[in-house]
């Protein structure tokens, strides 16, 4: 199973700024159930995206208050997809469905294949 990196105050910087690929990031609360849902899908996403440059991560939003105020997290679950130019491209509050997570990230990675394709392709 692929890791997926639990962010942190003070973590946050170095992992952006050695990843030379697209960040896909989680912003959770352990009290939050829609937070719980999203976070069951992070190990199949890892999973999807081992062979790809692709970073998955989440940080829990009561424990990192530097990263919550500068993502300005006022509800979670909060996901950010950030670029390989480490600027923010998209970021959606609220459960989604775990294909639209894949799309997100796909659309940044610039791949024409989705969540689907991994039972198809």
């Amino acid at each position: 199973m692929s890791e997926i990196l639990e962010l942190s105050d003070a973590t946050y910087s170095e992992v952006i700024e050695h990843s030379d690929g697209v960040v896909f990031i989680d912003f959770y609360s352990d009290t939050c159930p829609p937070c719980q849902t999203l976070l069951s899908y992070l190990p199949s996403m890892a999973e999807h995206y081992r062979d790809e440059n692709v970073v998955i991560a989440k940080v829990n939003s009561s424990y990192n208050p530097k990263l919550s105020k500068k993502f300005m997290v006022r509800s979670v679950p909060l996901t950010v997809v950030i670029g390989k130019d480490k600027m923010v491209k998209r970021a959606e509050i609220g459960l989604l469905s775990k294909a639209s997570y894949f799309s997100m990230i796909d659309k940044e990675i610039n791949q024409s294949k989705g969540f689907f394709s991994r039972f198809f392709g």
